[in-house]
């Protein structure tokens, strides 16, 4: 990064949702030459500290109570405002609005509490083409308040589908995908119509397409879609129930969970001979038609 932007407060999602569909509007009023670069700025808030009423709603829609440590799966809400912040700026290359989420990876380093006072930073970066578009990745990090000590880290690749920038090159067709076979599932789920609306409410993100069959069907999809990190909480939630102080995990999104839905999940543990806990795998998918949802893992330390 070359410069920083230090803002004084989070931004409101609301506010940026708007200003990305105003900046939609205009792109398709005047069309101008694409941008193929990335901000070269990154976006600081200090000062953050968790909303005590907002954690315990999430813990409570994953299942789990409240306890003093923020849950993995808050701490990407959390953060999520500022990263956005990035990607709204007007020589952000992509359109906010209808990006697809197609994979997750953050490491804790240190547990964070609920009365910590923190300061987040997030930036863009790895500007690539896709076989479907154009992929970036989003990091966002968490420090303590003085900003010496790192505490979390996050990084999200996302697609902007159908955008295709002059000089990225373009993969080749991925090669014949290798059929999915069910395992036994360990685990059902059943999401109703209203579960993008229900994460909207205790993560402040209320991205159209979670939202209704109305507003996912004005961004081109057929209904509205469960957010991938309502997934990913909810896993996190109880792999494993009990966690160490420093662990990882990695999630990779197969495909959209259009609401309602039943989904079918499995959980792998591997321990030592003596039963400590290193790792565990999980795979999701449509109890119906054996479709692949999302998989990954959750492992003690950080790489």
């Amino acid at each position: 990064m070359t410069a920083e932007t230090l803002l004084t407060e989070m931004p409101s999602l609301s506010k940026l949702y708007v200003n990305a569909a105003a900046t939609a509007a205009k792109s398709r009023l005047i069309r101008a030459e694409p941008v193929v670069a990335l901000p070269s700025r990154a976006v600081e808030v200090r000062g953050v500290r968790a909303d005590l009423v907002k954690v315990t709603e999430f813990a409570h829609l994953m299942g789990q109570p409240a306890r003093d440590v923020l849950p993995s799966g808050y701490l990407h809400a959390l953060v999520f405002p500022v990263a956005m912040s990035v990607m709204v700026q007007d020589d952000f290359p992509l359109p906010l609005l209808g990006m697809i989420h197609l994979r997750n990876q953050v490491e804790h380093f240190a547990p964070v509490l609920f009365t910590d006072e923190l300061s987040v930073r997030a930036w863009a970066r790895d500007l690539t083409g896709h076989r479907s578009g154009t992929q970036v990745q989003l990091v966002a990090e968490i420090h303590n308040a003085n900003g010496t000590k790192l505490l979390w880290r996050g990084t999200s690749t996302y697609l902007a589908k159908g955008v295709f920038l002059p000089g990225l090159d373009q993969p080749t067709a991925a090669a014949g995908r290798i059929d999915f076979i069910p395992p036994t599932p360990t685990a059902q789920w059943r999401l109703g119509v209203d579960t993008g609306r229900a994460y909207a409410s205790v993560s402040g993100d209320f991205n159209p397409i979670h939202l209704s069959v109305l507003t996912a069907k004005a961004l081109g999809l057929r209904r509205s879609i469960a957010h991938g990190m309502y997934a990913a909480a909810r896993v996190l939630a109880t792999v494993p129930l009990a966690k160490p102080d420093s662990f990882s995990w990695d999630i990779s999104f197969d495909s959209p969970v259009f609401l309602p839905a039943n989904v079918s999940l499995e959980v792998v543990d591997h321990r030592t001979d003596d039963g400590a806990w290193l790792s565990s795998a999980f795979t999701a998918w449509n109890a119906r038609s054996a479709r692949q949802y999302f998989h990954g893992t959750v492992s003690a330390g950080c790489p």
